[in-house]
């Protein structure tokens, strides 16, 4: 019943509080990750930390790098990225989100620990059908009754300070390979699935030309495009979504969390 109780919060905000944080936007800027590695770095970087909880779910806020931030863990999933998404809008009114974390490779020239920022994300595991019959990839906004978009975009100026950002960011070595990170700019897609198999990462690739998959961006970037917030998606790879996924990603992990919250951390640095 709470977890019912807690998704109907979330809906109702999304309907009722349509455009509420356009007038009421705050100077800060949130941060969001799926796991608690991804958001514990952070949280420990905070300078003035304090703590804050609604419907149970834990904020923080402080300092990180000399801008005003706001850190919190969703939760794995679609649902659970769009209740903390929208219950951290209606409290906070942050002035963009970026979210962090990994997720696993698609793109066969990339390995654990490189970073993919997205320029668009899209659910792969989503699709309707429209008045005219044909099948779509496209979700409605319950608001407008409007379409959004198959692929949402990044917001221009955060894709912008990421990669800038990603010039200067010090990343940790790949384990194994001894090498740094490479950080590419591309599409995620997201599904609620975790995804461990070469013949679904093929699929992905051809169907999407996806960098990387993962549980959790789409929905953050569906509820900041239907409340008008800036938001951007940061992805450091903790495998390659193969038959090997769940192996490497115990393997690689704190590698790519550390390199995800790096990236992050330095852009944190170039917000006004």
């Amino acid at each position: 019943m709470k977890n019912i109780y807690l998704v109907c919060i979330a809906f109702l905000l999304v309907v009722h509080k349509p455009f509420a944080q356009t007038s009421q936007t705050q100077n800060i800027t949130a941060v969001l990750g799926a796991f608690d590695e991804e958001v514990r770095i952070l949280q420990e970087s905070l300078k003035d930390k304090k703590e804050q909880k609604v419907e149970g779910i834990r904020f923080v806020t402080g300092i990180l790098n000399g801008r005003k931030v706001v850190v919190a863990e969703t939760g794995i999933g679609k649902i659970n990225a769009a209740l903390t998404t929208s219950l951290l809008i209606h409290t906070f009114h942050p002035k963009e989100i970026v979210f962090t974390g990994i997720a696993g490779g698609v793109n066969p020239d990339l390995m654990p620990g490189d970073i993919v920022i997205a320029q668009s994300i899209a659910y792969h595991d989503f699709s309707t059908i429209l008045h005219n019959r044909e099948p779509s990839r496209q979700t409605r906004n319950p608001i407008t009754k409007e379409l959004n978009p198959e692929y949402f975009p990044a917001d221009s100026v955060l894709l912008l300070k990421a990669q800038k950002a990603s010039r200067t960011a010090r990343f940790e070595k790949i384990a194994l390979t001894n090498r740094a990170p490479q950080v590419v700019v591309g599409r995620i897609v997201t599904g609620d699935i975790f995804v461990s198999s070469s013949e679904k990462v093929q699929q992905l690739r051809r169907d999407f030309n996806a960098e990387a998959t993962e549980m959790e961006g789409a929905a953050v970037a569906q509820v900041c495009w239907q409340l008008k917030v800036p938001c951007l998606v940061i992805r450091s790879l903790s495998d390659k979504a193969d038959e090997n996924a769940r192996g490497d990603m115990m393997t690689f992990y704190k590698t790519a969390a550390k390199n995800s919250a790096a990236l992050v951390t330095e852009i944190a640095g170039l917000i006004k």
